[in-house]
């Protein structure tokens, strides 16, 4: 029986990003998120006008988007609770939120450079997506809420989970993305069943590459 309710978020959750940026004194910054989703080459996040997240990207119109294995969800555990903001916002405050300069070695992870862009690359993330900003909108009516779009400018992946090593194409049953389900870790099941929809995926892909 379904029964109607009102929830005060939806938040059902999708793979969780650790996403890095560069502060105004050129330090790195990394912050886990997981309001995100793909189109094509573009993305979409969700995020706090207030996050130092954001603050850089309005600035430096680029960022890295790494996605973090299941296997890492203790590291990026180490990161709740805290930001790269000095003067910690209120709403954050109150939730326990605490300043954290050097979120790379709080989380105990490792900083190495990009390629197009100057935020940081995490080693030990096997996708790391270097990525420009396209442009950044209000999305609540409040307006705390920006929503972010970014164009992907250049991929890393790990070669261990690619279908084939001589294709640009990563096989799902190798890659296991840590979700975060109402802010809760989760990762995926085995798959269930083949799907109708690979096969001609596959094929059109194939074709393009």
């Amino acid at each position: 029986m379904h029964k109607i309710v009102h929830p005060k978020v939806f938040y059902f959750g999708t793979p969780v990003v650790l996403i890095s940026t560069i502060n105004p004194d050129g330090s790195p910054n990394l912050a886990p998120m997981s309001s995100a989703w793909w189109v094509n080459q573009s993305c979409m996040l969700g995020m706090s006008y207030q996050s130092q997240t954001v603050q850089n990207l309005i600035r430096e119109k680029s960022c890295v988007l790494n996605l973090p294995s299941a296997q890492l969800v203790n590291h990026v555990d180490r990161l709740a609770l805290t930001t790269g903001k000095e003067d910690v916002p209120v709403y954050k405050a109150t939730m326990g939120y605490h300043y954290e300069p050097h979120k790379f070695e709080c989380a105990g992870l490792t900083a190495i450079p990009a390629d197009l862009v100057q935020a940081p690359l995490v080693q030990e993330c096997p996708i790391q997506l270097e990525a420009s900003v396209e442009q950044i909108s209000p999305f609540s009516e409040t307006g705390t809420i920006a929503a972010i779009e970014l164009r992907m400018i250049r991929v890393h992946v790990e070669e261990s989970i690619l279908l084939h090593p001589d294709q640009d194409y990563i096989d799902p049953e190798k890659w296991h993305p840590l979700i975060m389900n109402y802010c809760e870790f989760f990762g995926l099941s085995a798959k269930l069943q083949p799907s109708r929809l690979a096969e001609p995926f596959m094929a059109q892909y194939n074709q393009k590459g």
